[in-house]
């Protein structure tokens, strides 16, 4: 089938079973071939492919509503209602968004692209429906992974009291980027092992009204002995418990299996909770046997081999780097642990975890406990080190203020893919830790420029017995610069400069600071002298340094891959208010916008965060120097 052809998911009403698993053959191929090119989030969609054509095949969207927790298991979604002719732009620039996108279709009509979200979602859209007396269903798709974060046990228990009509169908693949961990894992598991509650329940039920003369009259007896009843098959009955209809589990890979229990679930009142059993990476070997997750998400690779196609780079990766260190001064240092919230494999800790597993503790999709446990750590001497995506502190920030900073605990944040991460888009760009962390008293903020400081900073954090400390690190792999044998102590709040300078200041941190060398080079050719400063203290600032710059009479231009509001060039900015400077100063970062996906370098293009930017920039705050000035566009405009 040709694939590119389908507008909405319509055509599935009419499809036997049998064209629909060709239908599901012909859709696997398709993104097997497709994201060998693009990269992406395979092997999640190769394992929802039965279940997604069922589920349109039976409800109706766009009028009901299907929400997809976490997002990037909908590119079967996508593909079914009408933007397969798409996927060649998948997760690039200006092209199809990896995650639903309500300004995308009108099928997506939830956001999301971190976990846990769904169920809440649903059950403000089931209040809306039931508050306008409208009859759609509302369909929350959760992960198993999922369900270890609060938010989503939040929702459970509040739909569960309110017995709002709702079909939450829990997609358990035992997976979530690494395997899953925890007691409702294992809760899960156990119920993996029974035979279908409702079937046998229904069957049993048959035969005793069979029973002449007295069959309806055991039959209700059985009924009203249902709770017995329900622990006798399935232990626990954690959802019925909460007031839920469970039914399963089902074999996610069945037509006929799913087809006849979502028309039961469709005829149910109150909160059903399917229990549907899948395959992560199912069709494609390679995706199959990973036990990893390597194939959760990934770049190109090669179709025939499953080979990952990777830039030649002989630099570490940041979070290799970062992971390593902690590992070094863990095993000198035995009150060094390592926590991290279902990370293991991105934030490169399964090292750590082999090496000194009694210290290593993965506790799923739970970044409010990871903090707080954290904190609890802390205060029996341990030094915790809380490997965390910059996107995901956002989900602890009440925990990070109120349970580590406010009572001054030593805590270490590792906060990878810290500025731009590219094809995931909007809901992971981590450009906003510095603004909601820098307010907070107590805690010291840096970002190191390359690998080799890099490690000393992680030293120099795992030192530190003052308090809190974060350190901020990019996505992807360092300079390759060379590296320290011997790991030092960097004086906190100290600055760097890397080139000395007279007519203007750029202070800047991580990733800017080879943008901004060779913009104070591009620009010494005009005759202009530029100071370049590593700024990588956030928090507290060198305010020793700061005062020299501005007392001489310096202007400033502050460069961050990071938010302006609130900012490092806020602070700086702050600074030189509280003190009375006059000088110029001026910032460039991240304007007040979500911004979409794509590659790195297309999006700081995009928001003129570039050398040329930069060159702009200082041209404009030394007007006096307008000979440099007139020889620098024309030799652009050349």
């Amino acid at each position: 089938m040709d694939l590119t052809k389908i507008d909405n998911p319509d055509f599935l009403k009419d499809m036997s079973i049998n064209e629909l698993e060709t239908l599901s053959e012909d859709i696997r191929q398709f993104l097997i071939e497709n994201l060998s090119r693009t990269g992406g989030h395979i092997a999640p969609n190769l394992g929802v492919v039965e279940l997604t054509i069922a589920l349109h095949k039976v409800f109706n969207s766009p009028k009901d509503k299907f929400l997809w927790d976490v997002g990037h298991q909908s590119y079967i979604h996508k593909i079914l209602t009408g933007r397969a002719d798409q996927f060649d732009t998948l997760r690039q620039y200006k092209g199809l968004c990896g995650f639903p996108k309500r300004n995308e279709s009108e099928h997506d009509v939830w956001e999301t692209g971190h976990s846990s979200t769904s169920l809440s979602g649903a059950m403000g859209m089931a209040l809306a429906r039931d508050i306008k007396g409208t009859d759609e269903y509302i369909v929350p798709i959760i992960g198993d992974g999922a369900l270890t974060g609060g938010m989503a046990l939040e929702a459970l228990n509040h739909i569960g009291h309110e017995k709002t009509d709702m079909i939450v169908v829990l997609n358990d693949n035992e997976m979530s980027i690494a395997p899953n961990v925890g007691a409702l894992h294992n809760m899960l598991g156990r119920l993996r092992s029974k035979q279908p509650y409702q079937k046998t329940k229904d069957d049993i039920e048959s035969l005793l009204k069979k029973i002449p003369a007295v069959g309806d009259t055991l039959a209700s007896a059985a009924e009203r002995m249902k709770d017995s009843f329900k622990y006798l098959l399935v232990p626990g009955m954690f959802f019925e418990e909460l007031g839920f209809t469970y039914y399963g589990p089902i074999d996610g890979h069945n037509y006929e299996s799913l087809l006849e229990v979502l028309q039961y679930a469709k005829k149910t009142k109150g909160p059903v909770l399917l229990h549907v059993l899948t395959k992560k990476g199912k069709g494609y070997h390679p995706a199959e046997q990973d036990v990893r997750g390597t194939w959760h998400g990934t770049g190109p690779y090669k179709v025939e081999s499953g080979d990952i196609i990777k830039p030649v780079d002989t630099a570490p990766s940041w979070s290799g780097l970062v992971s390593d260190t902690v590992l070094r001064l863990a095993k000198e240092d035995k009150s060094i642990v390592a926590i991290t919230p279902a990370m293991p494999v991105g934030s490169k800790l399964e090292k750590f975890a082999k090496e000194l597993p009694d210290r290593m503790y993965d506790v799923g999709i739970a970044e409010q406990h990871a903090v707080t446990m954290a904190a609890g750590m802390a205060t029996q001497g341990m030094k915790p080190f809380v490997a965390i995506y910059s996107t995901f502190l956002q989900r602890a920030y009440d925990q990070v203020l109120h349970d580590v900073c406010r009572p001054n605990l030593n805590v270490f944040f590792g906060i990878d893919r810290a500025g731009l991460v590219g094809a995931d888009g909007e809901t992971h760009q981590g450009v906003y830790d510095i603004a909601f962390l820098r307010h907070i008293p107590n805690l010291v903020l840096m970002m190191p420029k390359d690998e080799n400081e890099g490690q000393h900073m992680v030293n120099t954090a795992l030192k530190y017995n003052d308090g809190p400390i974060a350190m901020r690190f990019p996505r992807g792999n360092g300079l390759g610069v060379p590296m320290d044998a011997d790991l030092k102590q960097i004086p906190i709040g100290t600055w760097e400069v890397l080139k000395k300078g007279e007519d203007v200041a750029i202070i800047t941190f991580g990733t800017t600071i080879p943008m901004a060398l060779e913009a104070a080079r591009q620009l010494e050719k005009e005759g202009l002298s530029v100071k370049v400063v590593n700024g990588r203290f956030i928090k507290p600032l060198d305010e020793n340094m700061l005062h020299e710059m501005l007392s001489s009479g310096m202007n400033v231009l502050t460069v961050e891959e990071a938010c302006l509001q609130g900012g490092f060039g806020s602070a700086v900015l702050e600074f030189a208010h509280e003190n009375k400077y006059g000088n110029m100063i001026e910032c460039m970062g991240i304007p007040d916008e979500f911004i979409e996906h794509g590659s790195v370098d297309k999006l700081l293009e995009e928001i003129d965060l570039t050398t040329s930017g930069i060159i702009s920039r200082i041209h404009t705050m030394i007007p006096s120097k307008q000979k440099g000035r007139k020889q620098w566009e024309q030799k652009k405009s050349v």
